[in-house]
Order: structure tokens, then C-alpha cells, then sequence
């Protein structure tokens, strides 16, 4: 297929093709969660996660041919871009270099928040998103601390959603 054919810009694309993601993620949700409850679900979302993350990274370093990550400066770089190509504009969210080695993330809004709510789960449901990222740096072999460790939904439990992450890079 030629892309002429394709009347979108990148932009354009990448939303639309990350929207969809989500959607195919939050029905394989839906269908585990009524077939499974909701223990289970988040059992097997959680592993899923897990294992699509790792791929995920991997695939990203090597499409940005990025070979190794040893300093703050080329996590930042490299992180930028990552982020660029995974996420969307819904998803409402922000990140900040504070300091050197260290960075807040923030959810003004969570998609998955507002679909757990509306499937009536939001007490239970164990939160995937930043799983995610942190399969990443695991993957990555990048070592950091997150604060706060939650296991939950934040946005339920404190109205918000943020981290922060402390990163140990030698150079």
C-alpha cells in the first residue's frame, strides 16, 4: 500500500493508531473481567503488560536505533521520543525534568480511571499504566526509585495521579 494513500498526517496517525490500541486493550479488559472477574483480570492485564512492555522498548531502541542508555542525557532523549510514539493526546498527561536524574509525571485525566469507573471496578482495578513504563526501565536495565509504590488507582484513592521518579545513572 502506497502511502499516498493514506490522507493522514503522521500525527494524525499515531492518534488514531494508539487510540485503537487502547480500545483493543480496554475490550480484551471488558471480556477478561466478565469472564474471569476482576481478581483474575488484573492478574493476567498486569502479565500482559509485562510482556508486551518489554517488546514494546525493545522494538522502540532499535526503530530510533538507539544502542545503549548510560546517562541522564540520553535517557531524556531517548525517553522524549519513546513517549512520542506510544501516547497519544488523549491521554492527559505530563512529565518534567526537575533535576538532574530526576523526573514528576502527572495525569491531569486517566482514560483507565474513566473506564474502570463506568465498568464499575475502580475500587479494585490495579493500575497498568505505569506498569508499563516501568517494564520499560526494567527492560532497559535502567535503575530508579518511584514514589509513591501504588498498586490501586491514585486518581480514585487521591483525586490525582503522579510520580516520581529517581534515577541512578553512573555518568
Amino acid at each position: 500500500m502506497r502511502s499516498e494513500l493514506i490522507p493522514l498526517e503522521k500525527k494524525e496517525l499515531r492518534e488514531l493508531l494508539n487510540k485503537n490500541w487502547m480500545t483493543h486493550d480496554a475490550m480484551w479488559f471488558y471480556n477478561c473481567l466478565q469472564e474471569c472477574g476482576i481478581e483474575k483480570t488484573n492478574k493476567i492485564n498486569k502479565a500482559a503488560i509485562k510482556g508486551m512492555a518489554a517488546i514494546e522498548i525493545k522494538r522502540m531502541k532499535k526503530a530510533l536505533d538507539v544502542e545503549k542508555i548510560e546517562t541522564f542525557d540520553e535517557y531524556k532523549h531517548f525517553f522524549d521520543s519513546a513517549m512520542s510514539l506510544a501516547t497519544g493526546e488523549f491521554m492527559k498527561y505530563s512529565y518534567n525534568y526537575t533535576a538532574q536524574n530526576l523526573v514528576h509525571a502527572e495525569w491531569h485525566s486517566c482514560f483507565a480511571y474513566d473506564g474502570m469507573k463506568a465498568l464499575g471496578t475502580i475500587d479494585r482495578y490495579e493500575c497498568g499504566i505505569m506498569l508499563r513504563i516501568n517494564t520499560w526501565l526494567d527492560t532497559l536495565g535502567i535503575k530508579y526509585e518511584i514514589q509513591p509504590v501504588i498498586t490501586g488507582c491514585m486518581m480514585h484513592t487521591d483525586g490525582k495521579c503522579y510520580r516520581d521518579y529517581t534515577f541512578f545513572f553512573d555518568k
